[in-house]
């Protein structure tokens, strides 16, 4: 649902864009048995009750189950209803490439890579008296906040950086962790729920993009920094790794505070060193075209018409 503002929302509205030339399109939370000649459905778990639904009303009609995330590196593996998705599917799509090495064996074959995408912007002028760094996602678990705030809490006074943390509270236990930790640190600044667009305006003001995340099916937030010309320090897991390649030299263990806050200062006092990140974020930019994404999903329309 719009009001959710998260990455699988945004992800159905530009994809909902890219068929409606081509095919009458409808958003909904879950399917509830309306007319339709063609599914596809976000999230193997979540949405595993409308692909069974689907599928056992239109058993002939193309049904494409998009693995984003907590499904692909969790669910698929203990969830009995995530699993069916994918057995009931007859196209799966992953958000970038090494998600193909979380499927079971023999999935690979009927599974579709699709990397997501962002419009351009031109690069937001930097503050000259500190250097900052953006904390972009909702607060639950998979996000992993608190090791951004540890890390700032690891870094020299007299480094000059400011923290700006975008995101609600979904999780209230976790969001009294990280209001804890960020009023002990003036550095630390939380700035609620933005829209897209405010997002993305502050976004390309700051230096850096942290994504500390512990699970990521193929992040758009990320995808939003490096096409505004944001480089990114990320954990290094495969949705991560799949985004910007395994030797992006701005990976750090996941959940390594320590870890973190070292190429934070590298990353602050060597020009060298930024740059190679800028450098390495803007050989991926191809990949997240608005318009190669438009072309793969509406690929979709005729993949899953082939026997």
């Amino acid at each position: 649902m719009a009001s959710a503002n998260n990455g699988n929302w945004h992800t159905a509205r530009r994809w909902a864009h890219c068929l409606a030339s081509r095919v009458q399109v409808r958003i909904e939370q879950e399917w509830r048995g309306a007319s339709a000649d063609f599914l596809i459905a976000l999230h193997a778990r979540r949405s595993a009750p409308s692909i069974a639904a689907f599928a056992e009303r239109h058993p002939d009609r193309p049904l494409v189950v998009v693995l984003t995330g907590t499904d692909l590196y969790r669910d698929i593996a203990t969830d009995a209803a995530a699993q069916r998705s994918l057995a009931l599917a007859s196209r799966l799509v992953v958000l970038q490439a090494e998600g193909l090495r979380a499927l079971p064996s023999g999935y690979a074959a009927k599974t579709t890579v699709i990397y997501q995408s962002a419009r351009p912007l031109l690069p937001g002028r930097h503050s000259r008296r500190h250097f900052d760094l953006a904390l972009i996602g909702h607060m639950r678990p998979e996000k992993d906040p608190l090791t951004a705030l540890r890390a700032l809490r690891l870094l020299p006074a007299d480094l000059p950086v400011r923290l700006f943390h975008i995101g609600g509270e979904l999780d209230p236990a976790l969001a009294a962790e990280v209001r804890a930790l960020g009023a002990a640190d003036s550095r630390y600044c939380w700035l609620g729920p933005l829209s897209q667009a405010e997002t993305r305006q502050r976004l390309k003001r700051c230096h850096l993009l942290l994504l500390p995340s512990l699970m990521e099916g193929g992040a758009n937030v990320l995808i939003e920094a490096v096409t505004s010309g944001v480089p990114v320090l990320g954990s290094d897991i495969a949705g991560n790794r799949g985004m910007l390649g395994a030797d992006y030299p701005g990976w750090f263990a996941a959940g390594d505070a320590e870890g973190l806050a070292g190429l934070i200062r590298r990353a602050a006092s060597d020009p060298d060193y930024y740059a190679s990140l800028s450098r390495r974020c803007a050989e991926r930019v191809s990949l997240f075209s608005p318009a190669q994404e438009c072309a793969a999903v509406c690929s979709l329309l005729e993949l899953t018409r082939q026997p």
